[in-house]
């Protein structure tokens, strides 16, 4: 059913009607993201998994620098060339070498190559409590989300933010599975942020419906499906607004920070927010409302107006194919006349008009009181 304000000079779309390829398309995503996620696992970086890390300022190439490793450690290590902000070109060198006599040795023959300008080493211990602690933030967050929302709106809208919420982070992640990103803080901070972009949106969305619902749902003439859809049309700018305004610095922190100077720090976390305001902005308007509109529309209440309204349109089967144009004023006169009529227990319609008396020579108020007529005007005789 397809409910749009008229002549209000915007161009409307029917959201209901996309739902069910939004929902293909959303499977799909999610589907390929945990199976690149079972086959392939995430490449985590030295903070979560442990190892030695080392950069080095050298002339020498990739093959040179693997040379001078140890059999063991050249076979799993991961050697990459990096520029810095300065222009200089160095050469990063990270092994799963945990021991510190290893590591010594290790950094006494890439000493032979040049500077060595960083050096890090990560213990076994350290990495898994990293993991550990972020995992724990992440599952907090869920549950503080989940108290707020149901409080501030009611528990189905905070099923469907966590529901868009889980499907931002399970796409997010699996692109850098997919891809094979390196997984560093840096990366979750951003998929932190992600969730907040997200969980933003979608609260937008749903304040909105609500507030559509307290002026229009009074009348019972309209379903849930058609509330939302016409609460999303009204947020659509806001949301397209809000994510090309995000992505514009995002962007130039890939192109221009990462890129073209170098910061690989810039990299991890542009990567994940690019991704994540993507998703975000398209989940509040696919995954959000449509687990919303699902919920609230086997509500008996709802279940009894959609019916109604079906069988007022002749859609008999429930497609849900109705077109209905009214304008914002009209849902507040047809929900404050339902609230009136709701408080009197009566009808609200417009008083009746006078009586004309049975003589024709006056009028009767509603009240039964006489009006006299009119005197009549007389002409003078010449």
């Amino acid at each position: 059913m397809k409910l749009t304000p008229e002549n209000d000079g915007r161009r409307h779309y029917d959201f209901p009607a996309l739902w069910k390829k939004a929902l293909v398309v959303s499977g799909a995503a999610v589907a390929a993201s945990l199976l690149a996620l079972i086959i392939g696992g995430l490449d985590l970086g030295i903070d979560f998994e442990g190892g030695t890390s080392f950069e080095v300022q050298t002339e020498a190439s990739i093959d040179e620098v693997s040379n001078v490793l140890p059999g063991d450690v050249a076979a799993e290590a991961i050697i990459q060339e990096v520029t810095t902000e300065t222009g200089d070109r160095l050469v990063r060198v990270r092994s799963s070498v945990e021991d510190p006599e290893a590591a010594e040795s290790l950094r006494a023959s890439l000493d032979e190559l040049g500077e060595i300008t960083a050096f890090e080493s990560v213990g076994p211990t350290w990495g898994s409590a990293i993991t550990n602690k972020a995992l724990r933030a992440l599952f907090f967050f869920f549950i503080a989300i989940a108290l707020y929302i149901s409080v501030r709106l009611e528990w189905k809208m905070a099923l469907g933010a966590l529901a868009a919420v889980a499907h931002d982070i399970i796409i997010s992640v699996g692109a850098y599975a997919i891809f094979r990103f390196e997984v560093t803080p840096a990366t979750v901070i951003a998929f932190l942020t992600i969730m907040g972009y997200s969980l933003y949106d979608t609260i937008v969305v749903y304040d909105k419906v609500r507030d559509i619902t307290a002026r229009v749902g009074a009348t019972g003439r309209y379903t849930y499906t058609e509330m939302m859809n016409l609460a999303l049309n009204q947020v659509l700018a806001r949301s397209l607004n809000t994510t090309i305004t995000s992505i514009i610095p995002v962007l130039s922190m890939l192109i221009i920070g990462s890129l073209i100077l170098g910061a690989t720090t810039l990299q991890e976390f542009s990567i994940a927010l690019l991704v994540g305001l993507l998703v975000g902005g398209y989940s509040s308007l696919f995954v959000a409302s449509y687990v919303v509109a699902n919920l609230k529309e086997r509500e008996p209440e709802y279940q009894q107006i959609a019916a109604k309204v079906a069988k007022k349109s002749g859609d008999t089967e429930g497609s849900g194919t109705r077109k209905v144009a009214a304008s914002d004023a009209t849902f507040g006169e047809q929900a404050q006349r339902a609230r009136v009529r709701a408080a009197s227990g009566g009808s609200t319609s417009a008083p009746p008009k006078p009586k004309k008396s049975s003589k024709g020579t006056g009028a009767t108020t509603s009240g039964g009181t006489q009006v006299p007529p009119r005197p009549r005007k007389t002409k003078k005789k010449k």
